[in-house]
């Protein structure tokens, strides 16, 4: 499997040359101190060009080459440039991170103070909308669109009133969500239908085995577990294990005493849960995780029994009265978890609607909710001077501080180190970056933006010639637990928005895989440090060996069915996501903190005329609260 595929992207590789700054040394990382792979830089197109579309580029995506080599190089050893050319460019507001926070901050401000208010909005990446990416294919006439990260929209309900109303006003009402649902195929369990055929691929002798059905239910007992269960390659003892505790013929737990079993469930992870009490090999635990690690961005051994169990994972049955206490706060929340509805390139259709809300020249003819989906956006109409709002990307902020009655703040675009000013500014980056942009920060300010450490992931989108081999699937969703991509799905095929999906096994398709570094057996170090070598992982694997890995597992299962990866797969594009979902404080490993006191919310507090959203501002990775936090940061500065 050596063939590489052509790849079309043209990543962003400048080099920085302004003030002295030198990018030399970058590449080690201050966790492990080792070496980091990176690729060669492409040539860069800037947004001016015609042929700046950056949804259809393929290879290496999200913290592309290009796009984190600055930030590294401030937040590692503290060198930014030391001359700016101050722009003569004044605005009200400057949003730094063009995200779902930092598009929604822009807004509200935008709603607030009036249309002719002038915005600047800055981002390192080459694309707007953070980690709610698009991937966009093109074969014989057709799109094909996936997910390039942040995918879930949930039921509005549990929105603010902000955040419900910010949905409203880019036409993401109850009736369309409702509509979302009816047009989204039943046997898409990816997009929240959870009574449809999921399985479980696992390497065996001769390619992978896969078991079709709905290998969810399964896992709780459900119909046919324990068919599904002697499936699986495994061994006989281990299938009998399994089987029992899925349907809970024992109280796991029965040699403790009440309090005891509290206790147990509050102090044990997991996965030491299943070793120890359910008798399972490690080896075994994989199986366990799989649907842990996407729902969650951590394993069984992060997670507290009960964490476990109330976040995706089974096991209640076989808990005893404790199961019976926790198993309809479990079944409500993997509910929440799991049905959900979302575009056909996920949460970047949302990021578009609030881009075109804010720079109508970028799609002017887009009606909205109705054709966004398959709008040609004019990235050259995103920072043109005429704009009352104006976002600016490839552009990396290095400082933001008071001064005066305004705001200043530094980036790198293009190796140019230049300066703006506002009278108002809104961090809707990284938070544990914003000490680095904020010296001048209390101390105790910047311990509490720095505490939380995001969860890495991978996401990974292969366009294949036809979709004949994978129709001949079980299932369009399999958990892959022993793979390198532990989930592989059909792309969503979602009718909305104008979007035509393949209509059946001859016409192209997309697979859409995802990949958790947070794998592996136990460790001692705290969960945040696991999470920041998972990230030095990501970032020290090559394109190339993503590549291998997808050609090799992709061939395994889907090979007894005519697949072919050297003539099938057409394009693959890695989306590289470093620092994905915000930290959330976990049982194991963080204290309970009084209210007021935790960790981001000392950190978030208003510092003179900049103010402080993002998602890690909540402590939870969901795009409502990510909204909320655009919210009270623009209401600190308005208010």
């Amino acid at each position: 499997m050596t063939r590489r595929i052509k790849r079309r992207d043209f990543l962003n590789g400048a080099a920085i040359g302004t003030g002295g700054l030198l990018l030399a040394g970058c590449n080690r990382d201050p966790i492990t101190d080792e070496s980091m792979s990176v690729e060669t830089p492409r040539p860069f197109s800037p947004p001016g060009t015609s042929d700046y579309y950056p949804p259809t580029l393929t290879g290496m995506r999200g913290s592309h080459e290009g796009s984190y080599e600055v930030a590294h190089e401030l937040a590692w050893r503290g060198n930014k440039p030391e001359r700016y050319e101050a722009l003569n460019e004044h605005y009200d507001l400057i949003v730094v991170g063009a995200g779902m926070s930092g598009l929604a901050a822009a807004r509200y401000y935008q709603q607030k103070m009036g249309d002719d208010a002038r915005i600047l909005i800055l981002d390192n990446h080459d694309d707007f909308g953070g980690h709610a990416k698009r991937n966009e294919f093109h074969q014989d006439g057709r799109m094909m669109l996936s997910l390039g990260g942040a995918q879930n929209i949930e039921a509005l309900s549990h929105y603010s009133d902000a955040a419900r109303g910010l949905m409203e006003d880019i036409g993401i009402d109850d009736d369309f969500i409702d509509f979302m649902d009816r047009q989204t195929p039943e046997d898409l369990f990816l997009a929240g239908k959870l009574q449809a055929d999921n399985g479980i691929a696992m390497p065996g002798a001769d390619g992978h085995v896969t078991v079709g059905g709905n290998w969810l239910a399964a896992m709780f007992g459900g119909k046919d577990y324990e068919k599904s269960v002697r499936a699986l390659p495994l061994p006989e003892g281990e299938q009998d294990k399994l089987i029992n505790f899925f349907a809970g013929h024992q109280d796991c737990l029965d040699d403790l005493s009440l309090s005891e079993k509290w206790e147990y469930i509050n102090t044990t992870s997991y996965n030491r849960y299943l070793v120890d009490k359910v008798g399972l090999d490690e080896s075994t635990l994989p199986i366990m995780n799989a649907i842990l690690i996407h729902l969650n961005g951590v394993s069984g051994w992060n997670l507290t029994v009960l964490e476990g169990l109330t976040l995706g994972g089974t096991g209640i049955k076989s808990m005893g009265w404790v199961g019976k206490a926790t198993a309809m706060l479990a079944e409500v929340t993997l509910s929440k978890l799991l049905s959900v509805d979302m575009f056909p390139d996920g949460n970047a259709s949302v990021a578009r609607l609030l881009v075109q809300k804010l720079i109508p020249a970028v799609a002017p003819d887009m009606q909205g909710r109705e054709d966004v989906v398959i709008t040609r956006f004019n990235y050259g109409a995103l920072d043109r001077e005429t704009n009352t709002t104006r976002l600016r990307l490839n552009s990396t902020a290095v400082g933001v501080r008071n001064n005066d009655n305004q705001v200043e703040v530094d980036y790198v675009q293009q190796g140019k180190a230049q300066r703006v000013t506002a009278d108002h500014c809104v961090l809707a980056c990284y938070n544990a970056l914003i000490p680095h942009l904020c010296p001048e920060m209390p101390d105790t300010q910047k311990e509490g933006l720095s505490y939380g450490v995001k969860t890495p992931f991978v996401y990974a989108n292969v366009q294949l010639e036809n979709g004949r081999a994978y129709s001949k699937l079980d299932a369009t969703l399999f958990q892959c637990p022993y793979d390198p991509f532990q989930w592989v799905s059909t792309a969503p095929t979602v009718a909305v928005g104008g979007y035509e999906p393949p209509r059946g096994p001859d016409d192209p398709m997309v697979v859409f895989m995802m990949h958790s570094p947070m794998t592996g057996p136990e460790q001692s170090a705290s969960c945040r440090d696991q999470l920041r070598r998972a990230r030095h992982q990501i970032y020290s694997t090559a394109y190339a060996d993503y590549e291998q890995q997808i050609r090799q597992q992709l061939q395994s299962i889907l090979g007894k069915h005519g697949f072919n990866h050297e003539t099938d797969i057409r394009a693959i594009t890695v989306n590289r996501i470093p620092h994905g979902y915000a930290y959330v404080y976990l049982g194991l490993y963080d204290p309970k903190w009084e209210e007021g006191q935790a960790p981001h919310e000392i950190g978030r507090a208003q510092f003179g005329r900049i103010s402080i959203a993002n998602t890690d501002s909540e402590a939870t990775p969901l795009m409502n609260l990510a909204f909320d936090a655009a919210w009270r940061a623009v209401e600190e500065q308005t208010g």
